[in-house]
């Protein structure tokens, strides 16, 4: 049976998820997959690093996180002195890259990727900076150290998006791409179509966690627009940066625009879209009212939709119900496992 060493770069809610999940699955992996692992690195920015070659205790190390102590506890080896010192001392097959995206540049996790690809290590992240800024750069180093690159977390959580084109969708060309990708506007637009305010939705978005304390990059559309970059540099084959993307977001949606859209049996959206033009793509990001004919009409709260529409079998939806952690972390559990058996 092979066995796979696994490190983590980033063990906040998502990573915790992942090794939750890992344990949750590790029968199943070894009777359906033939597949056994350990995890030998684990690096945080605040709250410590371990490795150990020979395996970290996983409950050891969810239980360290929950009690606010520090992975160092569990470390046999010298602290690594940055993020790439990890990969090289971690000793790992497969690399989860799980560190806070940056829309501009990607990095660093683009350097992160890059050291364990260079490494020969399978690369998987749940960061949208990498697809968006150096898609083709990661995939071509991937090809030629005979590993993958994997980020299917990185739109839509754990909807397999990206496998399904790769795997399902040979020799289809892609249209046009239209969805709700941003589940913090849908959860606010949803609470003020009942009543709340913009200010009061951005709070509730903002108490359950889902928006963060400056909700500038979900109100603003700049979430949606690196989604809808990494689709089309993905799916459509053209390179898109967020900065292309013509971008709205909902901050000047009224209640008294809602009540009106409402009038007319329909509702305010945060719609993102991509649409082949020759050899290019036009990509936009703004609020629309849907009417009840749309697929996008009934998605409610934090559920979102993905409409892929092709030259084979025409429109093609994608829905997910209410994604948290635990569904981002099964996007990057589906990666390991297609890596390693594809290996």
């Amino acid at each position: 049976m092979p066995h796979f060493k696994l490190a983590l770069l980033g063990f906040g809610n998502v990573g915790q998820a992942l090794v939750r999940l890992l344990l949750q699955k590790e029968a199943d992996l070894n009777s359906i997959y033939g597949i056994s692992f350990s995890v030998t690195g684990i690096a945080t920015g605040r709250h410590g690093t371990a490795i150990n070659p020979k395996g970290i205790d996983l409950t050891q190390a969810l239980d360290l996180m929950a009690n606010g102590g520090s992975l160092d506890a569990l470390s046999t080896q010298a602290k690594p002195a940055d993020a790439f010192e990890f990969i090289r001392q971690c000793g790992a097959d497969v690399l989860f890259e799980n560190s806070p995206v940056n829309y501009a540049s990607g990095q660093p996790a683009i350097d992160h990727l890059r050291a364990a690809l260079e490494g020969g290590m399978h690369a998987i992240t749940a960061n949208k900076g990498p697809v968006v800024h150096a898609y083709q750069e990661l995939t071509e180093l991937a090809r030629a150290h005979g590993v993958r690159f994997y980020f299917e977390s990185t739109v839509m959580d754990g909807a397999p998006v990206f496998a399904l084109y790769r795997e399902t969708l040979p020799g289809a060309r892609v249209s046009s791409l239209h969805g709700v990708l941003n589940s913090t506007t849908n959860l606010m637009l949803t609470r003020m179509e009942n009543g709340a305010s913009f200010d009061q939705a951005v709070a509730y978005a903002q108490s359950i966690g889902i928006a963060e304390t400056d909700p500038s990059g979900d109100v603003d559309g700049w979430d949606a627009a690196v989604k809808i970059s990494a689709l089309a540099t993905v799916l459509m084959g053209v390179p898109l940066k967020p900065a292309q993307v013509d971008r709205q977001g909902i901050r000047d949606i009224s209640p008294e625009m809602i009540a009106s859209a409402k009038e007319q049996g329909g509702r305010w959206k945060l719609v993102c879209s991509a649409v082949r033009h020759g050899d290019g793509v036009q990509a936009t990001v703004r609020p629309e009212i849907v009417m009840a004919d749309s697929p996008m009409y009934r998605v409610d709260g934090t559920t979102s939709i993905l409409q892929i529409e092709s030259d084979v079998l025409g429109l093609l939806s994608v829905i997910e119900e209410n994604p948290g952690p635990h569904t981002t972390a099964y996007g990057l559990l589906a990666d390991f496992i297609n890596a390693v058996r594809i290996h």
